[in-house]
């Protein structure tokens, strides 16, 4: 995988850069809440830009059906990026259309443009090859050198991730080297005891990964939503706890094998619950209750884990020498159930492990609970890029910028 290093060596003045960024910030009322995907492409843009290309910034948006869409413009996105490289930005309101043609060709060298949101345009995500070509043929039509950046959407076979490579000089931007440089950490010659804490809804999301790393962890922290499946699958009663039933065999089974492997499996002791689901516009206090994990009352919904599984996940975190986290460990965004996640936060802070948070509900969390992110080993910026990663999945993204 050739690198932007490489191509800055080769020199780039006046040529025309595409740079796939992820630009996927979330948004309310217009207003940009974490601009931590805009920070992450910062250094290949102010690089690239100060050896004198013309950059042209890339990246889809929320889901849009294939279509311009107003509440998923890329227009905010644009304008923080002109902020934070203090420079204006051009931007364009089409992706391959007049707009975009006369947004780059008006860009001298060092200068920024930033087309409108690639799926405005149905060919980004396209299941058929044909139309997925045609649309990366519009987007090469633009530019003179592809650079992808864009790590949380390498694992989506996307025109713009996947076909634009194959037709133009492609090299790896730097957030992108830097995520793959991390996640060999993770999966070749770890460092032990390589410890995991997985939260978030769903179970089924984490199977497959959960699958891997029962031969590659030597501890497995559940906690979040997902944990209440784990419960159930041991036995418990849940209450109304989210709780994927069609999924306790295939924990079971799961829970057989970390045994079998030696793999320590923690759950939750306790957990904090409550009657309702809280307000999360409001932040309405919501009282919550502990219980015993294996003592939900039927009328009640685990929402966070308690204060003795906070303790125990910190002591299991404590000698770690790799750890890596993907997922809350309850409703983080609402204070009282936040305590969970801060301390596993907290407990990644305290370890002299080398620690990654796996991108997605993670690192918003990190932010929003006003921790530091330098002091994090790695903050990644795909979720999900880094969890098909860790399951082994060929990203086709990776696969584009290698080929």
């Amino acid at each position: 995988m050739k690198t932007i290093d490489e191509l800055l060596a080769e020199g780039v003045d006046g040529k025309r850069v595409f740079v796939r960024a992820d630009l996927n910030v979330p948004l309310a009322e217009g207003l940009i809440t974490d601009d931590g995907r805009i920070r992450a492409v910062l250094p290949t843009v102010k690089a690239l830009a100060g050896a004198g290309a013309k950059v042209v910034v890339a990246s889809h948006l929320g889901r849009p059906k294939g279509a311009p869409d107003p509440a998923f413009s890329l227009l905010p996105a644009a304008e923080r990026l002109g902020e934070l490289l203090g420079a204006p930005v051009a931007f364009a309101q089409d992706t391959v259309g007049p707009a975009a043609h006369d947004a780059v060709n008006g860009l001298e060298p060092g200068q920024v443009a930033v087309i409108e949101n690639l799926r405005f345009n149905a060919g980004e995500t396209s299941k058929d090859d044909t139309e997925r070509g045609e649309f990366a043929d519009q987007l090469a039509a633009l530019v003179d050198v592809y650079v992808g950046d864009g790590f949380g959407a390498v694992h989506r076979k996307h025109a713009s991730v996947f076909d634009l490579p194959a037709r133009l000089p492609h090299y790896a931007g730097y957030l992108i080297a830097t995520e793959v440089g991390v996640l060999k950490k993770l999966t070749e010659d770890v460092k032990r005891p390589y410890v995991v804490a997985l939260g978030g809804a769903k179970v089924s999301d984490k199977l497959a990964v959960i699958d891997q790393l029962l031969g590659k962890a030597d501890r497995l922290l559940i906690g979040g939503g997902m944990a209440y499946t784990f419960l159930k699958a041991q036995g418990h009663e849940v209450g109304i706890s989210l709780l994927q039933e069609d999924q306790v065999p295939a924990v079971k089974e799961y829970i057989a094998r970390a045994e079998k492997n030696g793999v320590e499996l923690v759950l939750p002791v306790d957990v904090l619950v409550s009657t309702e689901f809280p307000d999360l516009k409001t932040k309405a206090p919501a009282n919550p209750t502990t219980v015993a994990a294996d003592a939900i009352p039927a009328d009640q919904e685990g929402l966070d884990i308690g204060p003795e599984t906070r303790k125990l996940y910190a002591s299991k975190l404590a000698d770690a020498a790799t750890v890596f986290w993907n997922g809350p460990m309850g409703v983080f965004e609402h204070p009282d159930y936040a305590e969970g996640t801060k301390a596993v936060a907290q407990a990644l802070l305290d370890s002299p492990a080398f620690t990654v948070v796996g991108g997605g509900d993670s690192a918003a969390a990190v932010r929003i609970l006003g921790f530091d992110e330098t002091a994090f080993g790695h903050i990644s910026t795909g979720g999900g890029a880094s969890l098909e990663y860790l399951e082994g999945k060929t990203l086709p993204g990776l696969a584009a910028l290698e080929g």
